[in-house]
């Protein structure tokens, strides 16, 4: 990715409909999709993350998708990784968005925060070298604040008062740990990025909780017991994210003898409607959201309609590298 690249943003709670509402948009569009979804990047987890299938994508490139297998683990610097990846092929997409120049040819779906922050602020640091972590630490332990101070303002000048919190230790030190190891501070330190609007959608409370308590039957009925089961012969020892996914945990928990369908059933929509609110809140607070208003019946044609016009009015989102 380099500065100047932007996409079109999509987010909102989980079951709020927003992967058929971006594959509408994808499709009228000509753009590419990546998912912004933490338990999508898993091969083999479909049923439980409704996951969109093969048939269901279409024509249209999707990213972000079975990036590990669920015995991985994973992070947001690789999925930062993927994300140049679309971003790359994106660009050779000959379709553009209609009227609304500059247009980008990437939709970005999903309800997960800290990629979609990732990807518009780019990361707070980058993976520290241990040993250069343990000197700026040491340092710090020995003289204090002043001293990662000076030194970040001899590396970088400008950088430390770029800082939203110039008087934070950890931050200065993964300031100091990106200057060593790219040179330099982000590129997203020169930038204001305060502004960057996002479309997210919001289902009220109780259409949503209904709405999720579908879902969740759904998947049973879809085969989630199974689906584990089988994941389960192929990774007998999972990651401590994978293990802990929404309705994998449940479902391994009943095949365990631990819960019956029915309590995992019910685990399962609480546990969901606990990630809803946390997702809404997040948006609420740490994004600078456009809030679209949809109801249930309101068919995903309509929706993307919406979500059309909001891109239009603020266009699309400048992304950063990370």
């Amino acid at each position: 990715m380099s500065p100047s690249s932007t996409a079109w943003i999509l987010a909102g709670a989980t079951a709020t409909g927003k992967t058929a509402v971006a594959q509408i948009l994808a499709e009228q569009l000509g753009c590419a999709i990546l998912s912004a979804d933490a338990m999508l990047v898993y091969r083999g987890m479909d049923i439980g993350t409704a996951k969109p299938s093969a048939p269901e994508r279409g024509a249209v490139p999707y990213f972000g998708l079975d990036l590990v297998t669920p015995a991985e683990t994973f992070s947001t610097g690789l999925w930062l990784a993927d994300a140049r990846r679309a971003f790359e092929t994106a660009g050779t997409l000959s379709r553009a968005v209609r009227d609304n120049p500059p247009a980008s040819s990437l939709i970005v779906a999903g309800g997960t925060g800290l990629y979609i922050k990732a990807l518009t602020d780019g990361l707070a640091g980058v993976a520290a070298d241990p040993a250069a972590r343990a000197h700026w630490q040491e340092l710090f332990k020995r003289e204090g604040l002043a001293a990662l101070q000076r030194e970040l303002a001899e590396r970088a000048p400008g950088a430390l008062a770029s800082l939203a919190d110039p008087s934070n230790p950890r931050r200065i030190i993964r300031a100091l740990e990106h200057v060593e190891a790219r040179g330099g501070p982000p590129e997203h330190w020169k930038r204001d990025t305060s502004a960057a609007s996002i479309a997210v959608l919001r289902l009220h409370r109780e259409q949503l909780h209904a709405r999720i308590k579908r879902r969740v039957a759904d998947m049973f009925r879809q085969g989630l017991v199974d689906e584990v089961r089988a994941l389960r012969r192929s990774y007998p020892a999972w990651s401590t994210t994978a293990s802990q996914a929404i309705g994998y945990a449940e479902a391994c928990a009943l095949l365990d003898g631990a819960l019956t369908q029915a309590e995992a059933a019910e685990r399962i929509v609480i546990r969901t409607r606990q990630l809803a609110k946390r997702q809404e809140t997040w948006f609420r607070h740490q994004a600078q959201a456009v809030w679209i208003d949809i109801e249930e019946a309101d068919p995903p044609a309509r929706i993307a309609q919406r979500v059309h016009g909001v891109w239009r009015q603020y266009g699309s989102t400048p992304v950063v590298s990370p």
